[in-house]
């Protein structure tokens, strides 16, 4: 199990960062380090053990997905109780407290049952650090879903046609997806026709499709904690010479900046290939948003490709790119791929064709 080695891989940014122990409530962090799956519970990685503590409702669960923590169970009221006895057992007397989606009323409570035998440090960013690159078990089940993704945009282009609405779209997309063992939808699922097209988060609606429309899918899945995400645009019955122009600006703007893709690249570099290939073809202000993003258990992660990222790329990296042009009354193209940062290039995710489909 390749939590172990996460588990591990923490310990020793602890003992860089001088610190003994680390506690989250994060359920995505909670999974990435454990297994466990649950939607409560507090984890502890201590010095020698890593310590799972949750109410009755979850103890089977935990040591189900987590059998490489030790499940201890509580009782709402000894929850303090049982969480002073683990660290005292450990010895620790300092423990790294994840301030990410952490309250302040959380931790103030975490401070009047600790102190003032052991201190309670806020800290962020170690497990995202780790997160960036993905493991072979992690890349397993991202080829998987981004699979399932493009099984979907395959299903889906022979239901839209004039007359259905976007909704119906992207309710037919997700029960596809659902169909061939997707858990859910990764997000919810950006389907903007005609000129809600100019949306970049133009999320279905009740509006109809018509022919000479093009049409923006922005979707993905989920599959054991890993999101897909993917963006197409194809055009309703014909497409017209600027609808053509635009999304051959677009794509060229993609492939721009695919062409730079590699370990040691930086997020910026990334982003401007595209952003100037835009503004040469005159889209420049029309190009709205960064490049792209990581993606793994959260649709939205690190590392970032924006003007403004300090991100450098980095071989087991999985993230977006996404360029568009978004044209108020006129509507908007958005073509996105993911790939897997490798030392001399990447390997795309995303297999679906990039070519102007005409549908319906």
């Amino acid at each position: 199990m390749k939590v172990l080695s996460r588990q591990e891989e923490l310990r020793r940014i602890l003992r860089r960062e001088g610190l003994e122990a680390f506690l989250t409530v994060d359920p995505i962090h909670r999974y990435y380090l454990s297994g466990f799956r649950g939607s409560e519970g507090t984890l502890l990685l201590l010095p020698e053990e890593t310590v799972l503590l949750v109410d009755g409702r979850y103890t089977l669960q935990a040591r189900e997905q987590a059998p490489h923590t030790r499940v201890v169970e509580y009782q709402r009221p000894q929850y303090g109780e049982e969480l002073r006895k683990a660290l005292r057992e450990a010895g620790v007397e300092q423990v790294a407290v994840e301030s990410r989606r952490l309250t302040h009323a959380f931790f103030l409570q975490l401070e009047a049952i600790l102190s003032p035998e052991i201190g309670v440090e806020p800290r962020e960013g170690l497990v995202e650090g780790l997160r960036r690159k993905k493991d072979e078990e992690e890349l397993f089940l991202l080829r998987q879903a981004f699979q399932l993704a493009d099984e979907g945009f395959r299903h889906i282009l022979s239901f839209i046609r004039p007359g259905v609405t976007e909704r119906e779209v992207a309710l037919e997309l997700e029960f596809f997806m659902r169909r061939q063992g997707a858990e859910g939808a990764a997000f919810p699922f950006i389907v903007a026709s005609g000129s809600r097209g100019a949306l970049p988060h133009g999320l279905a609606s009740g509006k109809v499709l018509e022919e000479g429309e093009l049409v923006t899918l922005d979707f993905g899945c989920r599959l054991e904690g890993y999101h897909s995400d993917i963006t197409r645009t194809v055009a309703v019955k014909r497409v017209s010479e600027e609808q053509r122009q635009v999304y051959e600006a677009v794509r060229e703007a993609g492939e721009k900046a695919l062409s730079l893709l590699q370990a040691g690249v930086s997020g910026k570099e990334a982003d401007e290939a595209a952003r100037a290939h835009l503004r040469e073809k005159g889209y420049g202000e029309a190009f709205r948003h960064s490049l792209g993003h990581g993606v793994g258990l959260e649709v939205h992660e690190a590392p970032s490709l924006s003007f403004a990222s300090t991100d450098i790329l980095e071989d087991g990296m999985v993230v977006t790119v996404e360029p568009g042009v978004y044209l108020e009354g006129r509507g908007g193209v958005r073509i996105e791929d993911a790939v897997i940062i490798r030392p001399g290039g990447y390997e795309l995710l995303t297999l679906s064709p990039k070519e102007l489909l005409i549908v319906g």
